[in-house]
């Protein structure tokens, strides 16, 4: 390998973005300028895709606007319903979703545009952006409905986003403090700068394709248990510990199998993921809210073991998972509903790489075999010798 290759393009600095960034000075992961933690403790969901879209937050009368046009694509369409329905009850949740958007895409550019015209407008975009966000909830919500053998949940018009999400995934109100805290984590997981699913969709953008496909492909990478699928593997982690007074012995034989324990560490954070405090605050109401110390027990113990063995500090997918699970979604709806949170910062990196657009084509590093030929097809001397005379005139 040559010293100039980056693997994972490790430390390589690609392109310009002013959707979010991580501060070094504060370590703290900033929307459009704003700390994750201070929106996640003061704003609804829809406001900060506005926020994600637009650079700005929202007033008063442009967040009435947001959600009167979420709420009218919040119902699951018949046409994705019956597209999901076609595919087995035991697919992944992942499969599930990343067909319905497909679904979406298909319906939505089906008016017989040349493939040069499917890139859309940054009107388009926007609005369709706005769909898919406002669609999303009810694609995770009967995904997992489905796998229960229940039928879908109608939206309600006169609910959050939030709280409409857990009113079709559960089929009754939740609680303000369950609605709160599922809130504050799909804040928390709706934008990361380059990570590998929004570098998937801008590659994708970056070769004038659609917006469902760059969404499409940003599920794809998404699905992947070293990205989104980390809150899924965190669950299993605690289930097989089973309780606080079973870490000791169960890291003892991780560690010395060289085992990756999900939900601690990440690339960017030099001094711990600055999401993590506000997470594991709406999973302490959450333990309050259910009376499950029993889960903080066992939160804190493997954190404080782990920290204390390895020095790596958790990552979000530690405090999500266990909340999540609280709330009552299956371990496999997890990575869905990053997928519901994360599109509102991969629609706004699509239009930031449309409106500054190159084709994003890295150069690689060949290593294999130097030239070579199948026996009996080199020609000898006396054919290309021939193929080199003029032809005679006949």
């Amino acid at each position: 390998m040559t010293d100039d290759i980056r693997k994972g393009l490790a430390g390589v600095v690609v392109d310009e973005t002013a959707v979010s960034k991580v501060d070094p000075e504060t370590n703290s992961l900033l929307y459009r300028g704003y700390p994750v933690q201070e929106l996640a403790a003061t704003q609804p969901f829809e406001a900060v895709a506005h926020l994600l879209w637009h650079g700005e937050l929202p007033g008063d009368d442009e967040l009435a606007a947001l959600r009167e046009e979420e709420r009218r694509h919040r119902a699951l369409a018949p046409e994705v319903k019956a597209v999901v329905d076609l595919l087995p009850a035991t697919a992944h949740p992942m499969d599930e979703i990343r067909t319905a958007v497909s679904a979406v895409g298909a319906h939505e550019l089906s008016d017989g545009g040349s493939v040069l015209d499917a890139g859309g407008s940054a009107e388009e975009n926007l609005a369709r952006g706005l769909r898919l966000f406002a669609a999303l909830p009810a694609v995770v919500a009967y995904g997992q409905r489905r796998r229960r053998g229940l039928d879908a949940v109608p939206p309600r018009d006169d609910l959050g986003y939030a709280a409409n999400f857990l009113w079709m995934a559960f089929g009754e109100e939740a609680d303000p403090v369950v609605v709160d805290a599922f809130n504050r984590s799909l804040i928390l997981y709706a934008e990361h700068s380059f990570n590998a699913s929004t570098f998937a969709a801008r590659v994708v953008t970056s070769t004038l394709s659609d917006l469902y496909s760059a969404v499409t492909a940003a599920i794809g990478a998404l699905k992947g248990p070293l990205h989104g699928g980390a809150n899924e593997a965190v669950l299993h982690v605690f289930r097989e510990i089973g309780a606080a007074e079973n870490v000791g012995p169960w890291l003892d034989e991780a560690l010395a199998s060289k085992r990756k324990v999900m939900g601690f560490g990440h690339r960017v954070y030099t001094r711990g993921d600055s999401r993590v405090p506000t997470m594991r605050a709406a999973l302490e109401s959450l333990v309050a809210h259910y009376d499950r110390p029993d889960v903080l027990d066992l939160y804190t113990t493997l954190e404080d073991e782990f920290v204390r063995r390895k020095g790596i500090s958790p990552n979000l997918d530690y405090p999500s998972g266990p909340a999540y699970d609280l709330i009552g979604f299956d371990t496999v709806t997890f990575t869905p509903i990053f997928v519901a949170a994360r599109v509102t910062g991969w629609t706004a990196h699509i239009l930031e790489q449309a409106a500054s657009n190159a084709l994003i084509r890295p150069l690689s590093a060949y290593v294999g075999p130097g030239e070579r030929h199948v026996a009996g097809s080199v020609p000898d001397e006396a054919e290309r010798a021939a193929a080199q005379r003029p032809e005679e005139a006949g």
